[in-house]
């Protein structure tokens, strides 16, 4: 059994490279994310978790985390990704991602709504929200990405 997180931050980060998966890994690498293994999990931040925008993750690390991505070979496009986390008074939290080809403003629209609705359907007062998103105009293979990784 893993143990439970104790700890989270939110990142988002935008780039660019000579293939999807390059992209990918420089978003990964742009947002400080790059030297771990992702193990993707679903939207609930655990109770008590503390939020460290300063947290290093060890390279090699297995890591939880919840992330949203698009990546885009159109040059020209404007792509955007962003996440969200919904805290309750005394709970668990929630996570929510989202991509899209759109900007930051419409990424950041969508986790609001998301997470109002999901607070609501769990019948929890949602007292506090934390984002973070990014756009990215695509130059040649262009990855926006997000995430909430979770340590322990």
């Amino acid at each position: 059994m893993l143990p439970t997180p104790k700890k989270f931050f939110l990142t988002a980060a935008g780039a660019e490279g000579d293939s999807s998966l390059t992209a990918f890994d420089n978003a990964l690498l742009a947002g400080r994310i790059g030297n771990i293994n992702l193990i993707r999990v679903s939207s609930i931040l655990p109770p008590g978790a503390e939020y460290d925008p300063q947290l290093i993750i060890p390279p090699g690390s297995l890591v939880p985390i919840a992330y949203g991505y698009i990546i885009s070979g159109e040059p020209g496009e404007l792509i955007a990704a962003a996440v969200g986390v919904g805290f309750s008074a005394d709970t668990f939290g929630v996570i929510m991602e989202f991509s899209g080809r759109c900007g930051r403003d419409e990424a950041e629209a969508r986790i609001k709504g998301m997470l109002q609705e999901a607070f609501l359907s769990r019948k929890m007062p949602l007292v506090d929200i934390k984002i973070a998103s990014v756009e990215h105009r695509v130059k040649k293979i262009g990855c926006a990405l997000a995430a909430v990784p979770l340590w322990y």
